[in-house]
């Protein structure tokens, strides 16, 4: 399938490629470059052309609630702006911010505070979500606010009827689950009252309509979303995880996915141990087990990142992967993260895929040196 011939044509003169940010049977999303009125600007491009013949009529739905979401919100700086909209594509915005999962704003009061501010701007103006379930769907920007993106399932409501407080309802109690989740002592009393009940159409769909999507997703279409990975983030990558750990020279490793232009998603395991000579043998082995598909890449580093409790960072692993390194300057807390950094990005394995914004300083202190390279 190919684009429209006006979509290509636009597209041709002032888009610039850049990174694969996902591709799936509903559509491919890459960042990149997109040439407006007021110049070159940092942009997302959704586009169907890549999609299964399969998919595409569902996709073409999402498409057109997506469209019609954004151009609505134009304007409320809830989320990525509307740039340019085809038949089969779309630009919009991009947010300088990472997703829910991998900001992990723990105890962020403000951070809540400014979301519930967008939903409520983003009701005001007759639009919801319904969606918000998915962290990947939230953004924290580098200014620390909240943000909104992916509006593929979102409903434009013209009156304030009963589908639409119910829909902006649950909009609201899905967020306060990732409150809860991030900053549980923050809940009001009333917003707990909202977190323990749900809506007569959200336990309806729970118990019949979620399994249905849920069958024809993972069923018909192969499909998996959990933050983005697919499945071979859930179930190939706990496989591996364990036969890599069978090596008496591993330490830990730690796998996450990142969106691959031939394979659709790919697996970056990052293995902590010594010997750099090992990343052969360990592939090898993999190969041998007769197992899952060995990960696409596989880094040995000295150590992972950790957080104070030990735990591996692989928010900041996820964002080495997918070459998104300039998001990566406002999760380091201190010049030695930096310099620790340095080491994993000096090595990194996944160059297929890279973009000019690489080429500025981007991770770094206030006298360190560069720790990125010029984009092939």
């Amino acid at each position: 399938m190919s684009l429209p011939k006006d979509d290509a044509a636009v597209l041709s003169a002032r888009w610039i490629e850049g990174v694969l940010l996902k591709r799936d049977v509903f559509s491919t999303v890459e960042r990149g470059r997109f040439r407006g009125d007021q110049g070159e600007v940092d942009a997302v491009l959704r586009r169907l052309d890549q999609v299964p013949w399969w998919s595409y009529l569902p996709a073409r739905h999402l498409f057109g609630r997506e469209r019609r979401a954004l151009a609505l919100a134009r304007g409320l700086e809830v989320g990525p702006e509307l740039l340019w909209a085809g038949r089969q594509a779309l630009v919009r915005g991009f947010i300088d911010g990472v997703a829910l999962h991998l900001a992990k704003p723990s105890g962020d009061v403000a951070y809540f505070r400014s979301a519930k501010a967008a939903l409520r701007r983003l009701h005001r103006a007759g639009i919801c979500h319904n969606d918000l379930a998915k962290e990947q769907n939230w953004l924290r920007g580098s200014n620390g606010r909240a943000y909104l993106t992916d509006f593929q399932l979102a409903a434009c409501f013209k009156t304030r009827g009963r589908l639409f407080r119910i829909a902006a309802y649950e909009d609201l109690r899905h967020l306060l689950k990732h409150k809860r989740s991030y900053a549980p002592g923050a809940l009001t009393p009333k917003e707990r009252k909202i977190l323990a009940r749900k809506s007569f159409v959200a336990s309806l769909w729970l118990m019949t309509g979620k399994k249905v999507y849920r069958a024809i997703t993972r069923g018909l279409f192969n499909f998996t979303d959990r933050e983005g990975g697919g499945r071979r983030l859930v179930n190939d990558a706990p496989m591996l995880l364990d036969l890599i750990r069978k090596n008496p020279d591993v330490r830990d490793v730690a796998i996450v996915a990142f969106a691959d232009r031939r394979t659709g998603v790919g697996l970056y395991a990052f293995v902590e141990a010594d010997r750099t000579a090992l990343e052969t043998q360990l592939r090898s082995e993999l190969t041998a087990a007769k197992g899952p598909k060995p990960p696409e890449h596989i880094q040995v580093v000295r150590a992972l990142p950790r957080d104070a409790s030990g735990k591996s960072r692989t928010e900041i692993l996820q964002l080495v992967a997918m070459n998104q390194l300039d998001l990566i300057e406002p999760m380091m807390y201190s010049d030695t993260d930096r310099a620790f950094l340095k080491e994993i990005l000096e090595q990194r394995k996944n160059l297929r895929d890279r973009f000019n914004f690489e080429a500025a300083d981007l991770v770094q202190g206030p006298s360190s040196n560069v720790v990125t390279r010029e984009g092939g």
